[in-house]
């Protein structure tokens, strides 16, 4: 009997170990512990560097020396560099017609009739295969002698068109082959989001005599907010860091007309023509801040609008 009370007592004043007290807090964290370390360790990083490397003037071999500002001050006079961002800015401006291009095409797919499936099949193809393909097929179909597109212009009487060869049209080609397998991922983005659209809403709003463009823009597309948000950040990424087609399209020709600042960066800090590594981050650096604040403004956006809806 005397041990009864010693027992209730040690059962009263045992305490869980820390480990078990804070399990819901650090189970969560030991999994995003090694994705986090890579991050800092791939991204963080180097963007860190690249702002500091911007400083010097360096060739990736000797000794780095300290310039201050005069890198970005190259860039203002650098005709180079200011070919290269408003072609940027074009890449930009043309890309996003993948967004709306992939929706309308997800709307279609998203239907039950025959061969769909084979109709999404061929419209998931150009995300599956490799930038370098697909610049390789539109190579192909622009070159001057045997592309099919000139093929198709003779038969309606035309004249051909070189279209990579020609200064004021290989930017726009290129644009064109990019918008094909960025269609399709904005497809696939928008198939996701139309699996979660509320079938009661859709209801409610056909019984309120809703139908066409009017469901499409007051009850489909505000649920679609999320995938618009992943697929406007994407593309915007995908805009500005544009370098695999014109490498193997162009190479930046013809006369350096198709560069953009990711191919012009490679071209001063790593080519042959370059190891200029200070300039070739100063180039890296304004391509950062350009893209970070298209996507910080989205963000903010994004906030505003959950903000707004509680």
């Amino acid at each position: 009997m005397s041990n009864a009370p010693q027992a209730s007592t040690r059962a009263k004043t045992f305490r869980p170990g820390f480990m078990a007290r804070n399990r819901q807090v650090i189970t969560p964290l030991l999994f995003l512990t090694p994705g986090i370390l890579f991050f800092l360790f791939y991204v963080i990083f180097p963007v860190i560097q690249s702002f500091n490397l911007s400083f010097y003037k360096w060739d990736g071999l000797g000794e780095a020396e300290y310039v201050g500002l005069k890198n970005y001050k190259k860039l203002l006079t650098d005709r180079a560099f200011e070919v290269s961002l408003w072609n940027n800015f074009k890449w930009l401006i043309l890309y996003l017609l993948a967004i709306p291009a992939g929706l309308f095409i997800a709307l279609f797919l998203n239907q039950t009739v025959t061969g769909i499936r084979l109709y999404k099949s061929l419209f998931f193809f150009p995300f599956v295969i490799s930038q370098v393909v697909v610049g390789l097929v539109f190579t192909w179909f622009y070159d001057p002698t045997f592309g099919l597109l000139n093929t198709i212009l003779e038969q309606f009487g035309l004249e051909p068109l070189n279209v990579l060869g020609d200064p004021n049209l290989a930017t726009y080609g290129i644009i064109l082959a990019g918008l094909w397998p960025q269609t399709a991922y904005c497809m696939i983005l928008y198939l996701t989001g139309l699996n979660a659209v509320d079938p009661e809403q859709i209801e409610a709003a056909r019984l309120d005599g809703a139908k066409g463009w009017r469901m499409l823009w007051h009850i489909i597309i505000p649920q679609l907010r999320p995938a618009t948000f992943i697929a406007f950040v994407v593309t915007i990424i995908g805009a500005l860091r544009s370098f695999d087609l014109i490498s193997i399209m162009t190479y930046g020709g013809p006369f350096g007309s198709t560069r953009v600042l990711s191919f012009y960066m490679f071209e001063k800090a790593l080519s042959e023509y370059g190891f200029r590594m200070g300039y070739g981050a100063a180039i890296a650096v304004v391509l950062f801040v350009i893209m970070l604040a298209f996507i910080a403004y989205f963000l903010w956006s994004m906030y505003q609008d959950e903000k707004g809806a509680r």
